[in-house]
């Protein structure tokens, strides 16, 4: 597969497609030139956004694109969004065609931007495979922590090198930030492994847990795929209704960032046609999948909304 360096880290061209020649080296001269902090960041997602401030501290200021609730795979980008971008002294966003409809915000600011995706870290062989939306791999890496926590260094090193007079804070950030996702990591294990090994089936509104099922021992099935850009069809709701009826599944679960009208429908044919009543997880016991809360809920930050995950599941299943 042919690749091309990219703010400093090779990534397949395949993976990310236009979204990453906004961060050609030496080709920002659009962008405004960083004299002293704070550094200004845009970034697209939240969970980036809580990342970027761990590593940035006070030598940063973030700002959102995609907010809390928002889903990055249907996101409209605006006019208003290239001007953030172009305005930035640095651009973090996700890659692997998470945020798809913003293929075409990136390409128009070819060459003026210095971007990152924050998975190009990530060796591609940890990577699920996933066909969507034009890429091949699952983007939702941030539901196993171990894995997440690759993308520290990505952002450690790209402040480092625009703001090398804040390397030491920098470094000292990134590194207690490792430290708490390898304790997450740890807290979220021992939870989850109080669900019996039968139990463990979780069922969402769309495909975003993989990572999740595979670094936990979960089996994951959700009505979309991968991306909720893909509508799921009569087939795709007939083959979840049976799969519930089958495993006699108690409980299902709605995200904060996807209607949960589907599943509604999934729930009344399956106690239709197998008279298997299933719980659905909605309100406040929403999964966070594409975003994180609103600031005050429990999923506002990264740690919490892994920590409000892992308690609803495992209260709901166990």
């Amino acid at each position: 597969m042919r690749a091309f360096r990219v703010g400093g880290l090779v990534a397949a061209a395949g993976l990310c497609g236009a979204i990453l020649a906004i961060g050609l080296p030496g080709c920002s001269s659009g962008q405004p030139a960083f004299k002293e902090p704070p550094v200004r960041v845009v970034v697209t997602t939240t969970m980036i956004a809580d990342l970027v401030k761990r590593v940035g501290g006070d030598r940063v200021t973030v700002e959102t694109l995609m907010g809390p609730g928002v889903d990055p795979h249907r996101y409209l980008p605006s006019l208003d969004d290239r001007k953030k971008i172009e305005a930035a002294h640095l651009v973090f966003f996700n890659g692997l065609h998470l945020e798809g409809k913003m293929t075409d915000t990136f390409e128009k600011s070819r060459g003026r931007v210095r971007g990152h995706a924050v998975t190009d870290a990530i060796d591609r062989s940890l990577l699920r495979h996933a066909d969507v939306d034009g890429g091949e791999h699952d983007p939702h890496v941030w539901f196993d922590v171990a894995l997440w926590s690759r993308c520290v260094a990505p952002v450690k090193d790209a402040l480092v090198a625009l703001d090398p007079a804040g390397k030491d804070t920098y470094e000292k950030n990134a590194a207690d930030h490792l430290k708490e996702l390898d304790a997450l990591d740890k807290e979220v294990r021992a939870e989850l492994a109080t669900v019996p090994p039968a139990k463990r089936k979780l069922v969402t509104s769309h495909d975003a847990f993989g990572y999740f099922g595979r670094a936990y021992g979960f089996e994951v099935r959700g009505l979309q795929g991968v991306s909720t850009a893909s509508e799921s069809g009569t087939k795709d709701v007939k083959e979840l209704v049976d799969y519930l009826g089958a495993n006699k599944i108690p409980a299902v679960f709605t995200e904060t960032s996807v209607p949960d009208a589907g599943l509604k429908t999934v729930l009344d044919t399956c106690l239709r046609d197998h008279q298997h009543a299933v719980k659905l997880i909605g309100g406040a016991d929403a999964l966070y999948s594409d975003a994180l809360g609103e600031p005050g809920t429990p999923g506002a930050t990264y740690v919490g909304m892994i920590r409000h995950n892992v308690s609803v599941i495992v209260n709901a299943l166990r």
